[in-house]
């Protein structure tokens, strides 16, 4: 099997570049990591040089290039079987990639004011205009857990790429403090006692 590198930025809040690396853990896999720091001058032009899309992540197993987060786990999906990235049942699997879409089209409110940032303390925000995003989120788990979770911890039972989509929504409800029921506490906790996660937390940290 071909060699994967996955391109990524700044890890700290590089939140579209943590969906694909963390699935790619939990694959089991082996793949080489190039990360571009974020925000810098040049980093554009470091991004083309590597990307056809200008941006990160990027996947590149042989000669084949693969961007955009979901495009990456899709295709995870589909080089490594075994994993699981999907749900079996048909249902259940086009319920979770109408989850990872919508994941992945919305939520700006979200995006633009509760920002993925891991050098930040745990602090209390006012919810404003990112209360609706995080009250379709809450029932989203909720819901995932009450219908898919057959006794597992994650949204559908095991690991899958809803759960990738939703990981750098755990770690911005973990960073302001955001208050949320038991099931959802459960699944934020869950999510980021991963050991993936951790190992994503520390490298962060060693960026600062």
């Amino acid at each position: 099997m071909s060699d994967l590198t996955l391109i990524i930025g700044t890890q700290t809040f590089s939140s579209w570049s943590l969906r694909p690396w963390i699935a790619l853990c939990m694959t089991g896999a082996k793949f080489k990591v190039e990360k571009i720091a974020l925000r810098k001058p040049d980093t554009k032009a470091k991004i083309l040089e590597r990307s056809p899309s200008g941006h990160v992540p990027l996947l590149i197993d042989g000669s084949l290039k693969v961007w955009d987060s979901l495009a990456i786990l899709e295709y995870l999906a589909e080089r490594f079987p075994a994993a699981g990235l999907w749900p079996k049942d048909a249902a259940a699997r086009a319920e979770a990639r109408s989850l990872a879409a919508e994941m992945h089209a919305g939520f700006a409110a979200l995006r633009n004011d509760f920002t993925m940032d891991l050098r930040l303390s745990t602090r209390q925000r006012a919810l404003g205009a990112v209360a609706n995003d995080i009250a379709r989120i809450a029932e989203i788990w909720r819901d995932c857990r009450k219908r898919h979770g057959g006794g597992g911890e994650f949204l559908f039972g095991h690991f899958t790429n809803v759960d990738a989509m939703f990981a750098p929504v755990v770690t911005r409800f973990r960073t302001y403090n955001v208050p949320l029921d038991a099931v959802c506490a459960a699944y934020r906790d869950t999510m980021l006692a991963l050991p993936a996660m951790r190992r994503w937390y520390a490298e962060a940290a060693a960026e600062w």
